[in-house]
């Protein structure tokens, strides 16, 4: 499986913010209201805010009840990495100094980024000698368009490197 991993100083995501309900398969709709909040304006005002990694707008899920169980609950934001920790107007969300394993995805919305994270879960984290450390989880997306057949995206997930257990 594709990926890099890099180490990242701490950050702050500023954007909007909204808690819901963890969904597996197909497109989450719950998400729609954030995006209606990306106004060409408030695009702008965001993506000057822009001055870490990921570029761009971003897709981050935090704080969540149960990463495993669907129907769990999660903050979602829309929003840009920023060195700034807040900006009146934005909800904002603190990352702390982590590594993070990248992993490329491309092909058709949404199937390309569920297997993807499929095959994270199931195929990479048993074997790369990485665990998750909890902590945000952030989608970079290239497009708007998800109706792209390569449709290209990453996913950034902070890890450290397992622990040798007697």
């Amino acid at each position: 499986m594709e990926y890099r991993v890099v180490h990242r100083k701490g950050f702050s995501i500023i954007g909007f913010r909204k808690r819901i309900t963890l969904q597996f398969i197909g497109e989450n709709h719950q998400i729609d209201s954030l995006y209606a909040l990306l106004t060409e304006e408030s695009r702008g005002r965001l993506l000057a805010y822009n001055d870490e990694l990921p570029n761009g707008i971003v897709s981050v899920s935090a704080d969540f009840s149960d990463r495993t169980r669907e129907g769990s609950y999660l903050d979602q934001y829309l929003g840009v990495a920023s060195s700034l920790g807040s900006v009146p107007g934005f909800d904002s969300l603190s990352v702390p100094e982590s590594d993070w394993a990248v992993f490329p995805s491309c092909g058709s919305y949404p199937d390309a980024l569920q297997n993807t994270w499929a095959a994270i879960y199931s195929e990479w984290l048993g074997s790369s000698g990485y665990e998750l450390i909890g902590g945000p989880e952030l989608l970079w997306n290239e497009s708007d368009d998800t109706s792209l057949a390569d449709f290209r995206s990453e996913i950034w997930i902070p890890v450290r490197l397992r622990s040798i257990r007697d």
